[in-house]
């Protein structure tokens, strides 16, 4: 009987938490990028935050994919804290929604779904029909999961020991919200920890009374991931993840010292202990949403404070580039290339960080280098569509050419961006396969780099000064790049052929000196446009 039991709620759990995934990873595919955009744009107004954030938590069915995509946009420099925090009050909120629909025995719907789901992703022709079929097999697999996982609690009615351990959640709801957020802290999700309460209420396992306590503990418990996701970022983000944290246990506490006053208000909310309890965790969700948009500076200043320093962020979006100045062209093309040089700079530090993750084996800043590669091509398009409406503006002809010439230097810094996103790609494979790199090899990129590195620095340089000198250095400093890459391609395949190297760590090696090349001859072009102008 045990057996029988584990099995079918551990299974249970695995097809909710598995249809749950699906479920959330085809709805942010139907949804796509947009969503992104949504976050950055909509949140400028606390309010405005809040119902993006519950928006965005709606569609994508998880609070925890928000907070980490918020924590990436506070890395980058896209949001500042207040917009973070009204995000994550509203995504707190939009979680609660799938509370409210699993705990509507709904379950006969579980097999259809699953059903059309996998009707619609096998027969499906268009993408966007397979990702909805994708979310729908994935909501079917969720609901099957909670009616196998409830069928498998029922044995546990007869267990005395089970049922006096979760009645002491409600005589000590300290305990009961530590095991909750201990929970959801393992499982990483504060849906499917609620998902479990209301199987097991369902069963009438659990009172509502001591629902109450691990609800409240889910909501802590979730905050674990965006915490993870804040290692290794910088000071916004890691404010970021604190703000989450500090906002569901700041919200438990105070629900804790009226716990009683709550229970017996939420249980007249619905005659179902199931309803009650997705009712519980909407209502603290809302009640903490009231509280610190009410207080959200001074908490903004809390979390400062408790996580002081510089805010040494990226800022998002063009820094120099001033519609206003478009009828002074003069004006309008010195701004242009102080966007060029900010860019440059962020592409010099992403080639550091890139190569330095590479020869370390330490991805800590992968993500923030990710962060600064959608930087420079969101400010490759930003300058492209600056410079082409200057363009219609009446210019002399060294303008129009100086305009041109900027565009095609965009072009190879984002070019250059791309180049080291394709190194990052190559050390992720290097670490996650743990591909042996010999020290000579290593040595060899090492050596590349600073030749590389030390070429770009002299572009950017150049282009800033104007200065044609130092460009007919850097156009001749190219042919020993090229001549370096061709020598250590030819003696790294030498010692793939006399088995000194492992295959598949060659093929990296060469993939790397090869990107790093190619950075150079970008360096070379933006070189070229000193000297033709």
């Amino acid at each position: 009987m045990y057996w029988s039991m584990a099995f079918g709620i551990f299974g249970g759990l695995g097809l909710f938490l598995f249809g749950m995934q699906m479920m959330a990873s085809g709805m942010q595919m139907v949804a796509g990028d947009r969503l992104r955009r949504v976050l950055e744009v909509l949140t400028n107004r606390p309010v405005i935050g809040v119902l993006t954030g519950l928006l965005v938590t709606l569609l994508i069915q998880s609070s925890s994919a928000t907070a980490v995509m918020v924590v990436g946009f506070a890395n980058a420099g896209l949001m500042n804290l207040a917009q973070c925090i009204s995000v994550i009050i509203g995504a707190n909120i939009g979680t609660t929604v799938t509370a409210q629909i699993i705990s509507f025995k709904i379950d006969i719907l579980a097999l259809p779904a699953i059903g059309i789901g996998a009707f619609l992703i096998f027969i499906g022709k268009r993408r966007l029909h397979r990702y909805l079929g994708q979310a729908v097999l994935g909501f079917g697999l969720l609901f099957l999961g909670l009616s196998t996982m409830s069928a498998g609690m029922a044995p546990l009615q007869q267990s005395a020991v089970f049922q006096n351990l979760l009645i002491q959640f409600g005589h000590k709801p300290v305990l009961g919200v530590l095991c909750g957020a201990l929970f959801t802290a393992l499982i990483q999700s504060s849906s499917a920890a609620t998902g479990v309460i209301i199987a097991l209420s369902m069963q009438n396992l659990i009172p509502f009374s001591a629902a109450v306590p691990l609800v409240l503990g889910s909501n802590i418990g979730t905050c674990v991931t965006a915490i993870l996701a804040s290692i290794g970022t910088n000071i916004p983000a890691r404010r970021t993840a604190v703000a989450h944290l500090l906002f569901n246990v700041i919200g438990v506490v105070l629900i804790l010292f009226f716990i009683g006053s709550f229970t017996e208000l939420l249980q007249g909310t619905a005659s179902t202990v199931p309803r009650q309890i997705a009712n519980a965790h909407t209502a603290f969700n809302l009640f903490n949403a009231v509280v610190f948009l009410v207080f959200l500076k001074p908490f903004a200043r809390l979390v400062c404070h408790i996580v002081p320093g510089p805010d040494d962020v990226v800022v998002a979006g063009p820094a120099y580039l001033d519609s206003r100045m478009l009828h002074t062209p003069a004006v309008a093309i010195g701004g242009a290339k102080k966007e060029l040089l900010r860019m440059g700079g962020i592409a010099q530090e992403m080639l550091r960080d890139t190569v330095q993750a590479f020869i370390s084996n330490d991805l800590r800043n992968a993500r923030q280098i990710e962060q600064m590669e959608d930087l420079i091509d969101g400010l490759e398009k930003e300058i492209n569509i600056y410079l082409a409406d200057l363009s219609q503006q009446s210019l002399t002809q060294r303008q129009s050419k100086r305009i041109a010439a900027f565009m095609s230097a965009a072009n190879d810094l984002e070019r250059i961006g791309d180049h080291c996103q394709n190194i990052l790609q190559l050390a992720e494979t290097k670490s996650d396969e743990r591909h042996p790199f010999s020290d000579e090899a290593l040595d060899e990129i090492s050596m590349l780099y600073r030749k590389v590195e030390a070429m770009l620095e002299q572009a950017i340089i150049c282009f800033k000064d104007s200065d044609k000198g130092l460009a007919l250095e850097v156009i001749k400093g190219d042919d020993e790049i090229d001549m370096l890459e061709k020598s250590l391609r030819k003696s790294h395949i030498e010692r793939i052929n006399t088995k000194r190297c492992y295959p598949p760590a060659g093929v990296i090696y060469l993939d790397v000196i090869s990107n790093l090349e190619r950075i150079a001859d970008h360096a070379t072009n933006i070189a070229q446009l000193v000297i033709e102008d």
